[in-house]
């Protein structure tokens, strides 16, 4: 029996099953007076025929209940003042609950909210017991057809493993213990049951966090990262990719997503109680979920009938009312706290310089590791600076993406630091905008860590003096050599044997482009001769029925939107993006718009009647237009002295005729993300190279005083050295004959490069 009742009585009862909650109700046996007899004479006239097994489960209570003794546990009243409770029949030496009886043998429904006076177990045993009868169809179940449910049971998928990332409050990314390092498997992603936190939103579409959703993410990052965890897979569910869990699903804008449970190992403190493994002998530890949730981070999904949930379901419940009732986190009435953290990676380049000094200052400082993006480049987090940054390590390189080993040193990396507090020292930031020194975790230097696991090496090109504990680093070298491991496993001594295919991709990229605008500052806009899609477009858009103008209100272009724009030059039709669109509804044909073209790079101003809606089919397709801007140089703006004389010079050379020119790309710029616009986005780093002439235009520039070299760094290896050498004398030619900018002698030396691409948010 095991429990206490608020009430216990021993009486005759009449006992019956087919009240509407399912529960074994007991009323007090009364003899009827005369007039009941004739009423209900009177009404067996009318009588209506019974439920499905209304009979059968009449005559399964008599069989048991009627006329004997019973034992009855009271355990609560309804809004009518009807007692609900459960009533016990002996069998022998032991008893059973009729209302358990019932409805294992499919003559009873459970019903929630009664059963919602009962004890936790008591609840999970009628429960259980119903889900029984519907499978095996039983009874009252047996033309019981299962309602259309997304999701998908993944019972008895238990495993132990280590918290590698805490993607959100509610989702994890574990590391299976029982698959080998390396393997890209290992790491599965776990979403906790039943429950749902704030929202991270999306920084790429500029969604901000809901409120709490840090709060929510950093309390189990501090609680669970590089912890041991057990993890009770429960089921998995099929889930919009927009909306989570909650969302409709249809094919491709929807996935599959894991769901389960994780204890980590109790602790004096924890707002949890510890739960029992499987075994039942043991604890398991602290249910994560439930901590969340009774910390005020997260809150219970109310799940619809028949749709599979945690198995802790109702801690959880208790949990949320706990936290409900003390008003922690999300059920707090005060305002949630804000923190505005400025992204260094998606600002310009400028932008990360201007932090240098204060980085610098600091000299050791505390940093989280927010992200891996290689095995020697990170994202950080800096919480006395409030900021984001791209941080590599000085002194190593670990393989490209394309490269061996690449993945192996990100996964080491993941294993190591992901989402760890560090320490950094930062020496200098790079024109891309990405700061370079050291970084150390508990006290030990990560780059001597992927140097010991053969998956990075030493580059001392510019100097190992300027490398802090180059000794280290350089011993870890040398044993990772003698043993041959990863990177070095085809080293001889005395020589470095590189495979081809490494070589390879080592190689710069080369191209043919022909050049379709020209912007200030030495950027231009090209195309790809080799792209096929050019042609592909424009055959698309000649075959395009262009109406009359669109009737004002049936075609509302807004910011972002891709039409069809008249390019005023030629008055040739476009695909343009809409950069500027006037506040509200059009109200005239003359309404201007700002437009950038996609397929060549120029921007305009048009008015309404100048735009035509474009089919999706050809909208969908990428712009041709690529910014680039000319390597190792600086040219000046339009609004510098000798801009305007530059940027003539500059449309001279690059757009007389259809010429193609050899681009070389020495550099790709993606510190400007996804900005759409004009002189935004991801830029192409060139040495642009005229056929006729054989002379790159850089070096033209360079001889004619138009341009003059960047701020040469002494880390570049030996063949950039080499390149570089060749264009500074082009520019020692033009200091020494007063050309263009020298024409007053030097010109005054500035520290910071020119922005590689305008601050976000301008135009």
């Amino acid at each position: 029996m095991g429990r206490r009742a608020t009430s216990e009585t021993v009486i005759n009862t009449r006992v019956t099953s087919d009240d509407p909650n399912g529960e074994s109700i007991t009323e007090p046996r009364a003899t009827p007076t005369s007039a009941q007899r004739l009423t209900s004479s009177a009404a067996s006239v009318t009588e209506v025929s019974p439920d499905p097994y209304g009979r059968e489960a009449k005559h399964f209570t008599e069989t048991r209940v009627l006329n004997r003794d019973v034992r009855i546990v009271l355990e609560g009243v309804d809004k009518y003042s009807n007692l609900i409770g459960s009533v016990y029949y002996p069998d022998g030496e032991s008893a059973k609950d009729l209302g358990l009886e019932l409805i294992e043998n499919g003559y009873a429904k459970y019903v929630d909210w009664s059963a919602n006076m009962l004890e936790g177990e008591a609840k999970k045993k009628l429960k259980n017991a119903e889900l029984d009868a519907k499978k095996t169809r039983l009874r009252i179940w047996t033309n019981y057809v299962a309602p259309a449910t997304n999701s998908k049971a993944i019972h008895d998928q238990n495993f132990t493993g280590k918290v590698v990332e805490v993607v959100s409050g509610d989702c994890l990314v574990i590391a299976d213990d029982s698959l080998p390092f390396g393997d890209p498997s290992a790491e599965r992603r776990v979403n906790l049951s039943s429950i749902r936190s704030p929202k991270m939103g999306n920084p790429r579409r500029e969604e901000k966090p809901a409120p709490y959703a840090r709060e929510a993410k950093e309390f189990l990052r501090n609680r669970l990262i590089g912890k041991q965890v057990h993890v009770s897979m429960e089921y998995s569910r099929k889930v919009g990719m927009a909306d989570g869990p909650a969302a409709p699903t249809s094919g491709a804008d929807s996935k599959v997503m894991d769901f389960g449970t994780v204890f980590l190992e109790s602790k004096d403190g924890d707002d949890a109680s510890p739960a029992p493994s499987a075994a039942g002998n043991q604890l398991a530890g602290v249910n994560v979920a439930e901590l969340l949730v009774a910390r005020g981070f997260a809150t219970v999904v109310r799940h619809r009938d028949f749709e599979e949930r945690s198995n802790y379901y109702d801690a959880l419940l208790s949990a949320e009312s706990r936290a409900t009732s003390g008003k922690k986190g999300i059920h707090s009435p005060k305002e949630a706290p804000v923190m505005h953290v400025t992204d260094l990676l998606t600002a310009a380049s400028k932008k990360a310089r201007d932090f240098l000094p204060f980085l610098q200052r600091n000299r050791r400082m505390s940093a989280v590791v927010e992200y891996v993006l290689s095995g020697h480049r990170f994202k950080l987090f800096i919480p006395k600076e409030t900021c984001s940054i791209a941080f590599s390590i000085s002194g190593v390189r670990c393989p490209g993406r394309d490269e061996p080993y690449s993945e192996e040193a990100i996964a080491l990396m993941r294993r190591k630091i992901m989402q760890r507090d560090v320490e950094i020292e930062v020496e200098t930031v790079d024109r891309t905008g990405t700061f370079i020194g050291t970084l150390w975790e508990s006290r030990s230097n990560v780059a001597v860590t992927l140097l010991e696991a053969g998956l990075a090496r030493l580059q001392t090109s510019f100097g190992a003096d300027r490398i802090p504990e180059v000794h280290l680093l350089m011993q870890a070298e040398q044993a990772a050599k003698r043993q041959k491991l990863k990177i070095w496993e085809n080293y001889v001594e005395g020589e470095e044997v590189v495979s081809d295919g490494a070589a390879e991709r080592r190689q710069k990229e080369e191209v043919k482009v022909t050049v379709t605008e020209i912007l200030g500052g030495g950027k231009f806009y090209v195309q790809l001769v080799s792209d096929q899609k050019v042609a592909t477009i424009q055959k698309q858009l000649a075959s395009l029925n262009l109406q009359e103008a669109p009737v004002i209100g049936s075609f509302n272009p807004k910011k972002g939107d891709t039409v069809l724009a008249q390019f005023s030059a030629d008055n040739s039709w476009n695909r343009a993006m809409i950069v500027n669109a006037p506040r509200g509804a059009v109200e005239s044909s003359k309404d201007k718009f700002e437009v950038f073209y996609v397929d060549y790079g120029n921007q305009e101003v048009v008015s309404y009647s100048q735009l035509r809606p474009l089919e999706a089919s050809v909208s969908s397709s990428p712009g041709l237009a690529q910014l680039c801007s000319l390597a190792h140089v600086k040219v000046p703006g339009l609004e510098d002295d000798y801009g305007q004389e530059a940027a003539y010079r500059l449309s001279e050379l690059l757009l007389s005729g259809t010429k193609e020119f050899g681009a070389v790309i020495e550099e790709k710029d993606t510190s400007g993300g996804k900005v759409k616009g004009q002189g935004t986005g991801t830029i192409f780093l060139v040495t642009l190279v005229d056929p006729e002439s054989d002379v790159s235009v850089n070096a033209t520039l360079l001889k004619e005083g138009l341009a003059r070299m960047e701020k040469r760094k002494m880390w570049e290896p030996k063949e950039k050295q080499q390149a570089l050498d060749e264009l500074e004398k082009h520019q020692t030619e033009a200091r020494e004959k007063r050309r263009a900018m020298w024409e007053y002698g030097d010109v005054e030396s500035d520290e910071e490069d020119i922005p590689t691409r305008k601050p976000a948010g301008k135009r």
